[in-house]
């Protein structure tokens, strides 16, 4: 295992959670998390010391923000969008978490794991609507279609996460066509439909101190 390798694991430890953060790998013996579920470090397999209530809420913000892999400038701006939105702030920003093109492109199973997915968008494998977009954070609406370019359709990466993922169940509020290498967002994501397992309303409380 590289030493990158390596650190990606040891996020997964560090938070306690499959963060699903290296694709197929995760889901195989090889998963270093199944393997040591404690947390990294010399100290990780000593007694868990009773963490106080600020300590809980901290580690689920940054258990979110390694998920969907957004700095924390990037997830600071979410909450405060989601606060301004209105509605019941985590799901909000849930909602916005998911529906970044990094993440639909993930979820439409274009790619393999959302890192990976984050380096397609950037090397502009997509389009949204017919037009090229390079940007993870990119935020998707109802209606939109996204589509890998024309010229990417047959890139390793993304033939394989189609092949790994074949028949696995896309999310009811997407809808993909694998052989046109399309999909489509059909409705906005309700917190039903997102099975990122996280207590959003920590969250929301730790931003709300």
């Amino acid at each position: 295992m590289t030493v990158t390798q390596e650190a990606v694991c040891r996020l997964c430890r560090r938070e306690g959670a499959k963060l699903f953060l290296k694709g197929e790998r995760c889901y195989t013996r090889k998963c270093s998390f199944e393997r040591r579920s404690y947390a990294p470090g010399q100290h990780g397999q000593a007694m868990t010391r009773k963490v106080k209530e600020y300590g809980i809420q901290l580690r689920e913000k940054q258990k979110l923000r390694r998920i969907y892999g957004v700095s924390e400038g990037q997830f600071r701006s979410y909450m405060q969008e989601a606060m301004r939105q209105g509605g019941i702030t985590g799901e909000v920003l849930l909602q916005l978490l998911e529906r970044r093109l990094d993440n639909i492109v993930y979820r439409l199973g274009f790619a393999a794991s959302r890192p990976q997915a984050r380096e397609l968008v950037s090397h502009a494998h997509f389009t949204v609507n017919g037009r090229k977009v390079n940007t993870p954070s990119y935020i998707v609406k109802v209606g939109d279609v996204i589509e890998v370019k024309e010229s990417s359709r047959n890139l390793a990466p993304i033939i394989h996460a189609l092949e790994i993922s074949a028949g696995a169940r896309v999310p009811e509020w997407l809808e993909l066509n694998p052989e046109a290498r399309r999909g489509s967002i059909v409705r906005m994501p309700a917190r039903d439909d997102i099975d990122t397992d996280v207590r959003e309303t920590l969250i929301v409380e730790f931003y709300s101190r």
